[in-house]
C-alpha cells in the first residue's frame, strides 16, 4: 500500500498559519513551505522585517503520513512515537517535538482529549486526531502528524554578551550572509526522517508478522 508524506512551516516566529485550510497543493508554491496561501504575504514581510533588523526568528514545522495501515510500531523499546520523536530531535536546531496535540493536550480535559471511535458497516471512523494517528506506541491508520520546533539562526548580527578562550568577558556579531529563519530548509528534512522512521518500522513488522 502506498503512503504519502507532505510537511509544512504552520508557524514562523510569533506568526502562525490555519491548519485547517490545510492545501498539499498550495506548500510547494511560496517560498516558506505555508500551506494556507491565505498568511503568506504577511510571513513574507515579517521575515523581511526580521534581517533587516539584524535578527532571526524560529519555526514550527509540521510533518503528515497517510495511508499508513495499522499496526506499526511497539508498546515498548520500538514505540513508533519514540522513534519519531528521537528522529526529529536529532535534525540539526530542532527544540521540540510533538505527535498530534502534544503539548497542547495538556490543557484538554479526558473528554476533549480522547479520540472517539464509530463503526459504520464494517469501517471503523475515528471523529478527530489528537492521538497524531498513535496510541500506545503503535499506528491506528489514521493520519500520523509530528510537529517540532526550530530555534532561531544563532548567528545574528546583533552583538551579544560571551566570553572568549581565555574567559574573558566579551561580546560578538556575526557578520556576513546569514538564514534570518533556518527552520524554514528543515521542511525536507523532516519528511525524510519521517519517511526512513515508517520504512524502518515496515521492515519490523515484516519481520515480526511475515506480511
Amino acid at each position: 500500500k502506498r503512503f504519502k508524506v507532505i510537511g509544512a512551516v504552520t508557524q514562523l516566529g510569533i506568526l502562525g498559519c490555519d491548519v485547517r485550510k490545510w492545501n498539499d497543493k498550495t506548500i510547494r508554491k511560496n517560498p516558506f513551505f505555508c500551506p494556507d496561501k491565505s498568511i503568506v504575504k504577511l510571513w513574507e514581510k515579517y521575515l523581511l522585517s526580521i534581517r533587516k533588523s539584524g535578527s532571526s526568528c524560529g519555526a514550527v514545522i509540521e510533518i503528515r503520513a497517510r495511508g499508513i495501515p495499522v499496526g506499526l510500531g511497539a508498546p515498548i523499546y520500538s514505540k513508533l512515537d519514540m522513534d519519531l520523536a528521537s528522529a526529529m530531535m536529532s535534525i540539526n536546531a530542532v527544540k521540540g517535538v510533538n505527535i498530534g496535540s502534544g503539548m497542547n493536550s495538556a490543557q484538554l480535559t479526558g473528554e476533549q482529549n480522547s479520540d472517539e471511535i464509530s463503526r459504520k458497516g464494517k469501517k471503523l471512523k475515528f471523529h478527530s486526531n489528537n492521538a497524531g494517528g498513535i496510541l500506545g506506541g503503535i499506528s491506528t491508520g489514521q493520519e500520523i502528524v509530528v510537529s517540532f520546533a526550530v530555534k532561531p539562526t544563532s548567528s545574528i548580527l546583533k552583538s551579544r554578551k560571551t566570553i572568549d578562550k581565555f574567559g574573558k568577558n566579551t561580546s560578538i556579531s556575526v557578520k556576513g550572509r546569514h538564514d534570518p529563519c533556518v527552520g524554514i530548509r528543515a521542511v525536507p528534512i523532516g519528511e525524510a526522517m519521517l519517511n526512513c522512521v515508517l520504512l524502518d518500522h515496515y521492515l519490523l513488522n515484516k519481520a515480526q508478522c511475515g506480511k
